[in-house]
């Protein structure tokens, strides 16, 4: 792992930041039936951590309906979940465009008759230094990952004003915990933590809590560097862990945030709201990590 080539790849996978590690892998599995009767939607579920938090709640007894834009993984995703004895919808949408947002959520609502929590999860990433990133690559991650959870936010609100829900956000470590090359994400991820302050506000007299989760360094593959092998990349982890992750000295599987996710959502936390938890390990606390020198 010592090679100048293998440490910039490193460096660049640890500059993209997902999630950080949880207590153990034991922690992970959900208690079955502890949502047993809730309704959750979850945007950006078909790979990552949003089908691990699918999985999650489904198994622990919710009725889950999700989205992303790549239906084959939706469909394979449905079907796993239901096999297994969960109950689970996959909506094709953008979360980009307001009418697939609306329809996403309206038609979960409509099939499942209210909603009580919802996990606004879809993000994209690139890394590149500021005056290299393009005008359509800044659109599409802030379309994406502000834009998204604001539209997604503003449909699902509606259908809890009357009965109370909670909502989730996924932001990031980096937004507390700047890197080079990651300008456009971590603008994006401290967007939706000022979303979810004043959102908190506004809807916490009608029963709506609005609560933020901060990742760190997860094993999914927006991190992963296109056409490295598994053997290799299970090493890179290791590495990562090891190096950038100031705590725990280890990175998250999907399964961890998910738990997290899941342990936010329930009845424990009930008066937290407007917050911004980071489950990263360690990250922000060590406010410290390896990246490699950024090209002029």
């Amino acid at each position: 792992m010592g090679t100048p080539t293998r440490r910039a790849v490193l460096g660049g996978v640890a500059a993209a930041a997902g999630l950080g590690a949880l207590a153990t892998p034991a922690a992970a599995g959900p208690q079955r039936g502890r949502f047993a009767g809730k309704v959750v939607l979850i945007t950006g579920a078909t790979s990552g951590i949003g089908e691990a938090t699918a999985r999650a709640f489904a198994a622990a007894g919710a009725r889950v309906a999700f989205c992303g834009r790549r239906a084959n993984l939706g469909r394979a995703v449905e079907h796993a979940i239901r096999s297994s004895g969960g109950e689970a919808t996959y909506i094709q949408a953008d979360v980009r465009e307001p009418s697939s947002v609306q329809h996403f959520v309206d038609s979960a609502v409509r099939r499942y008759g209210r909603l009580d929590i919802a996990f606004n999860n879809a993000g994209v990433q690139i890394s590149a230094p500021l005056h290299k990133v393009t005008v359509e690559q800044w659109d599409d991650v802030t379309d994406t990952n502000a834009r998204g959870v604001f539209l997604s936010m503003k449909y699902q609100i509606p259908h809890m004003l009357a009965t109370g829900g909670h909502i989730i956000v996924n932001s990031s470590v980096g937004a507390v915990v700047g890197r080079p090359g990651l300008s456009t994400y971590q603008a994006t991820k401290q967007a939706v933590q000022a979303l979810v302050k004043s959102a908190a506000l506004e809807y916490g007299g009608q029963g709506i809590r609005v609560n933020a989760i901060l990742p760190g360094i997860t094993d999914t593959a927006m991190i992963r560097p296109a056409g490295l092998d598994d053997a290799t990349w299970q090493s890179a982890l290791v590495f990562l862990g090891q190096e950038n992750v100031d705590g725990l000295k280890r990175t998250a599987t999907p399964a961890m945030i998910a738990s997290a996710v899941l342990g936010l959502a329930g009845d424990e936390f009930a008066y937290l709201t407007g917050a911004s938890v980071p489950v990263d390990g360690g990250i922000a606390a060590g406010r410290r990590m390896i990246v490699p020198p950024m090209p002029a």
